[in-house]
């Protein structure tokens, strides 16, 4: 069947457009290399001893500016490849993600701040939340959930579930 959003893949049971496979699959592969070249590069090796102890990097002989000015241009990259895999899907203005950003934030909260896998987790546990919420509750409650569950997490383990080795 032909939607806007290309034609409807069935996989195991689940009906999905090709975008959003395409958008899954992007992602999946994104988020391993990036952790795999935060643990396994030299650079990435700098960047997490940045995000640790600015400092302390410095000391060791790390060039800050240069380090910083790369972590910029990645997030640069990765938010880029990330609206162009969105665009299709939503309409195109200039506060379109304010909302992703919003929950990006409550995952980020939720899994971790500077575990990558528990970012992972904490947008599978953000997704199920809605889409039960959406279910049983109301899909006009989604986003409230969303913030909710924030709280209920930021209550009961401030740290998130994944806590990273980040110093604030």
């Amino acid at each position: 069947m032909e939607t806007p959003y290309g034609d409807v893949v069935n996989l195991f049971g689940l009906t999905v457009t090709q975008q959003r496979l395409l958008i899954l699959i992007t992602a999946v592969i994104m988020m391993v290399v990036l952790h795999w070249f935060l643990r396994k590069t030299m650079i990435g090796s700098a960047i997490i001893a940045m995000a640790q102890n600015r400092e302390g990097a410095y000391l060791t002989g790390i060039n800050a500016n240069m380090i910083a000015v790369l972590t910029f241009a990645i997030s640069g990259g990765l938010a880029a490849a990330a609206a162009t895999l969105a665009s299709p899907i939503n309409l195109i203005y200039p506060a379109m993600g304010n909302l992703v950003i919003m929950k990006a934030f409550v995952i980020i909260i939720i899994g971790g701040m500077g575990s990558i896998p528990g970012a992972i987790l904490g947008g599978y546990i953000l997704g199920v939340a809605e889409s039960f919420g959406a279910t049983y509750i109301s899909g006009d409650y989604k986003d409230v959930l969303a913030f909710a569950l924030l709280v209920i997490i930021l209550t009961l383990k401030p740290t998130g579930l994944f806590p990273g080795r980040v110093n604030g």
